[in-house]
């Protein structure tokens, strides 16, 4: 029941806005205001979930679930994701029959490449490998 009031209150999965960090170190604060206080510093290509946009500050989500503030002008659109479970399986394609192309540890950031295969997303590896990883196992996706 609760799913169905989710869906027509109009949020849906492809409502929602991933971002990442464009900047080696991002400060997250308390209140969209650079007088507020500094919470903790982000490295760059941290996923993050857009909740509130308010005059050139955004509200995000990390994947641990934290709430903050930053300024929009340190975020990216380009979009990454960040491993959630201690070790993700990258599969060449997107089946666990396929090879085994590496593994990531958790809080390793991937670059999101695609997401069109449900269950899976495509991802690339900052060292340049590329390959399929269950969804349930990156957040930012």
């Amino acid at each position: 029941m609760l799913a169905i009031l989710w869906i027509l209150s109009g949020h849906t999965a492809a409502s929602i806005e991933f971002l990442s960090t464009a900047e080696n170190a991002v400060i997250m604060y308390d209140a969209p205001s650079l007088k507020a206080e500094k919470l903790y510093v982000a490295n760059i290509h941290l996923p993050v979930e857009v909740v509130v946009n308010v005059e050139g500050w955004a509200k995000i989500r990390d994947h641990s679930g934290s709430l903050a503030w930053v300024e929009k002008k340190v975020l990216s659109d380009k979009r990454y994701v960040i491993v959630i479970v201690p070790l993700a399986d990258v599969y060449q394609a997107a089946d666990v029959n396929s090879k085994l192309v590496f593994q990531a540890q958790e809080n390793i950031v991937m670059e999101w490449l695609d997401s069109s295969t449900i269950g899976w997303v495509k991802v690339r590896h900052r060292d340049g490998q590329s390959g399929h990883v269950r969804a349930n196992q990156v957040w930012g996706s």
